[in-house]
């Protein structure tokens, strides 16, 4: 099942919501969302700096975590970003694969 890094913060409103629910709060409507797209929740950290949270999901598909994305974003609430993680088994296999490629000017 494909892995994300999901990198985000909250925007004014969606701070308030994470002081009234508290942490646990916000990880089991995390759960809820990804569930519902037939992922899970592999970790959720908050932070201090440029993003307020981090996140690894598992999701079943690109389509499903395009799906979660734009139903968290749309509400306003939160900013993010998902970052596809691959395996070392994956870069294996792309390692092995033919490329045909010109570098510009060769």
């Amino acid at each position: 099942m494909p892995k994300y890094l999901v990198q985000g913060s909250y925007t004014t409103e969606g701070t308030k919501g994470v002081l009234a629910e508290g942490g646990t709060g916000r990880r089991e409507a995390v759960e809820r969302v990804l569930g519902s797209c037939g992922g899970t929740l592999e970790s959720m950290y908050f932070a201090f700096g440029d993003d307020d949270f981090y996140i690894v999901v598992d999701v079943p598909d690109d389509v499903s975590m395009a799906a979660t994305a734009m139903a968290v974003q749309a509400t306003g609430a939160v900013t993010s970003r998902a970052v596809p993680l691959l395996r070392p088994e994956d870069i294996d296999e792309a390692v092995r694969k033919a490329v045909d490629f010109r570098a510009p000017g060769s």
